[in-house]
């Protein structure tokens, strides 16, 4: 596989790949699943933490209404860029460039915040935590949705990645399923003060592109691009060839499908 084939095909910046790949086949899905599970009522106020290219935001949005608020707040300025410029003309939503550890957002402002997929990337996930239930008015609802464990298709791509590219890529890629025990993740909410904690996990069906288009198309949507770019079009070969024929079990009808666990979380200040 040629660097100059990934220049051509690939050579948005990451959250532009972000919104163009990887939201279509898994960051709306499991978007959806979230927001119904959040019920946001017309005229409430929302607030999405770690909003990336706002996928959940906008959805939100299509809910609250006119009368309603929604916010989108993210630590990356390109996924900010990306989901100003996805968002539609007559859809209100405000971003904000700033840590979920230290919201740049008053108290109470909110009636429900959501957090997708984001907070296991935290450095510090009690004080975001605290951080979310500080901008809830009282009674206010906090859901949020994490995946793991790995299935088979990501353990696949980490050890293969550990093998040809380096043991970062395989970190980053264990990393996105590195929080779901809800054992934990209910002492941190507990800690954090929130009340009424529930939990409910499913296994989620997701219908994914070819192999080799999904891939590459998930390696350039994330952090993996920067690191893919320094290994050498040998190990790159070779990582394609691994995972292609790996994933070979999760082909149906010329595409991948692939069952992943996702463990919702709610709760109320």
């Amino acid at each position: 596989m040629s660097k100059q084939y990934f220049s051509e095909t690939y050579g948005l910046k990451p959250p532009e790949n972000y919104e163009r790949f990887f939201v279509p086949v898994i960051g709306k899905p499991v978007a959806n699943d979230l927001i119904r599970l959040a019920a946001p009522r017309p005229g409430e106020r929302v607030l999405d933490v770690a909003c990336g290219t706002g996928i959940v935001a906008r959805l939100a949005a299509q809910q609250i209404g006119a009368n309603g608020v929604v916010a989108g707040i993210d630590i990356n300025p390109g996924m900010l860029e990306v989901a100003r410029s996805s968002t539609p003309a007559n859809m209100s939503i405000e971003w904000h460039e700033a840590s979920a550890e230290d919201m740049p957002l008053p108290d109470e402002a909110f009636d429900v915040v959501l957090c997708q997929m984001g907070i296991q990337f935290v450095m510090d996930k009690l004080a975001a935590l605290k951080e979310m239930r500080r901008v809830l008015v009282s009674g206010g609802r906090l859901i949020l949705n994490v995946p793991g464990p790995a299935g088979k298709l990501f353990t696949v791509l980490a050890e293969a990645l550990e093998r040809n590219i380096s043991s970062k890529a395989a970190g980053f890629v264990n990393h996105v399923f590195s929080l779901h025990n809800t054992t934990e993740i209910q002492q941190f909410m507990s800690e954090a003060g929130y009340r009424d904690i529930a939990f409910q996990a499913n296994d989620k069906i997701l219908n994914l592109p070819p192999s080799k288009d999904f891939l590459w198309q998930y390696v350039h949507s994330t952090p993996l691009a920067g690191m893919v770019a320094q290994a050498d079009e040998e190990d790159l070969a070779a990582l394609e060839h691994e995972i292609v024929e790996m994933w070979r079990e999760f082909e149906e009808d010329g595409s991948l499908r692939y069952q992943q666990r996702m463990v919702e979380a709610s709760a109320r200040k």
